[in-house]
């Protein structure tokens, strides 16, 4: 039997509301927001009048705005597997969102530019918004501060008359702990904790939504969910792409900073938490903030023993040369900023005491590769002692993430034959050949969950600051120059130093 699953279809309609989006203009806009948007007018799931505001720099006709992200829109539908391929646009959905779109030009620290959105948000359409508005910071993060401070200044953020006002804010949130906490005083001093959605788009993909379901809907998994029966866990979010035009950013920014306290701690986390009393918000969040706090912290010499770095040097990528990453555009030629990080965290609590989590993360790899993966414990071998199955097969489970989202199991069966010897087999299911899924971004869900008021998949406030906490002691050793970064030849699966990481345990990391 099909099954046919589309976003959020448990849940009911979307209040009337209005979309502020600052940063209109920029590439995540064009290559993420407005391909969801598209998604959700095809699924219905936008309200009748909704309308979008959008913030820019450029003085310019509304009308020409959406002709540039119409233009966008027909390039990520034709580039052939696009993160945000929809394959081929239908123009009556498309014209619902494009010809919703106002546009407010101005400098986001110019107090006039909030004053234009105010008025705007006061026009004729109003009433039909119900007064609902939700903000979405597209924009760098030295402005997220700055936006937030001019919203309240100008009244934007108050809530009246039974309608509410909410903001959705980017990741990076903060650059380390200190910042993180300045941006959370700086946002809690204008907006309420229930009116603020931190985004993570890794919490958009159907698989790490699909992690509570498969851990705590089966009574298979969830027995065995625990250090008696698991030995250890390996995260990996392996990227083929170098910092190719992003080298200003990056360099200032590194591989920990960038995926470490919010993309992997998500999925960290999301594995190894205790079953919420309910799926409400703040239920789930409480067990993701105690497994943050029951991490062993990393300090000095742990810190250089937990953890690796490393840069890519010139290699080959899928046929492509690739340059190291002190010949990337914009990167200092003496850069010590990490390309790929590795790290070994212990979990303090009665489930985990004891299995090690091993994560990864890394550009310019062998391949496009993000999964969990959980080797369950070897049975006692005596039984197979005088036999060619002495070395039993390792059980793994494993979700994948991207690009193909699935769970697979392998375990070991006997091979055909006189002799008793093992071999590894699998069992496993891909979501679009089980499920009629249609084509997303990741920021569908995320998207409607906010016009609607579920802050699940979203990170509170302490959640942010205890990821901080974790990796502050890697950043603080790092950056008083103490450990070495090593290298790592492009289109590999990273330096031989994260392979020692595992190999003085005794494992290995799974093959990219």
């Amino acid at each position: 039997m099909e099954t046919n699953v589309t976003v959020s279809q448990h849940l009911c309609g979307v209040p009337q509301c209005t979309l502020v989006i600052f940063g209109i203009s920029g590439d995540l806009t064009h290559r993420l927001l407005m391909p969801a948007l598209y998604n959700l007018a095809r699924l219905k799931r936008l309200p009748k009048d909704f309308r979008i505001i959008g913030v820019g720099r450029s003085a310019m006709a509304v009308e020409r705005l959406r002709d540039d992200l119409t233009r966008s829109m027909q390039d990520f539908v034709s580039e052939q597997g696009g993160e945000a391929s929809v394959g081929g646009i239908d123009q009556e959905f498309w014209d619902q969102v494009v010809r919703r779109l106002e546009y407010v030009s101005g400098h986001i620290e110019d107090v006039a530019t909030y004053e234009k959105l105010s008025q705007l948000l006061k026009g004729s359409k109003a009433a039909s918004g119900g007064g609902n508005v939700l903000f979405y910071l597209a924009v760098a993060a030295q402005f997220f501060g700055p936006v937030v401070k001019h919203l309240g200044k100008a009244g934007l953020a108050r809530e009246e008359a039974g309608a509410w006002r909410r903001i959705i804010i980017e990741k990076p949130f903060g650059r380390d702990l200190q910042s993180a906490r300045a941006l959370n005083r700086d946002v809690l001093a204008v907006f309420r904790e229930e009116q603020v959605f931190r985004i993570d788009h890794f919490l958009g993909k159907e698989t790490v939504q699909n992690i509570m379901a498969f851990r705590f809907g089966n009574g298979l998994f969830e027995p065995i969910w625990n250090r008696d029966r698991i030995d250890h866990v390996q995260i990996t979010v392996a990227e083929i792409v170098g910092v190719e035009r992003r080298g200003v950013f990056y360099d200032a920014t590194g591989a920990l900073r960038d995926m470490v306290p919010n993309h992997l701690f998500q999925l960290f986390t999301m594995l190894a938490m205790e079953p919420p009393i309910s799926f409400e918000a703040d239920a789930v969040r409480d067990k993701k903030q105690e497994v943050l706090m029951a991490v062993r912290p990393l300090s000095g010499e742990a810190v250089l023993r937990e953890t690796v770095r490393a840069q890519y040097a010139e290699g080959t990528v899928r046929g492509r040369a690739v340059r190291s990453y002190r010949g990337e555009p914009n990167v200092a030629a003496a850069s010590r900023t990490e390309t790929y990080v590795a790290l070994r965290l212990m979990i303090e609590n009665w489930r985990w005491a004891g299995v090690p989590f091993y994560l990864r993360t890394g550009k310019a790899l062998t391949r496009r590769n993000t999964e969990i993966a959980i080797q369950f414990k070897q049975p006692p071998l005596a039984l197979f002692r005088d036999t060619a199955a002495a070395d039993c097969i390792p059980n793994w489970l494993v979700l994948q993430i991207q690009p193909n989202e699935g769970i697979s199991l392998q375990f070991g069966a006997k091979v055909p034959g006189p002799d008793v010897r093992l071999d590894a087999v699998k069992m496993g299911f891909l979501y679009k050949d089980y499920f009629r899924t249609s084509p997303s971004t990741g920021y569908e869900t995320l998207i409607y969950d906010a016009m609607i008021g579920d802050a699940t998949l979203f990170q509170r406030a302490d959640n942010i600051e205890a990821g901080w906490r974790i990796v502050q002691p890697v950043l603080d050793i790092w950056s008083g120059g103490q450990g070495s970064i090593w290298t790592y030849s492009a289109g590999s699966a990273g330096p031989k130093e994260a392979d020692d990481l595992l190999a003085k345990d005794g494992r290995a990391w799974r093959p990219l």
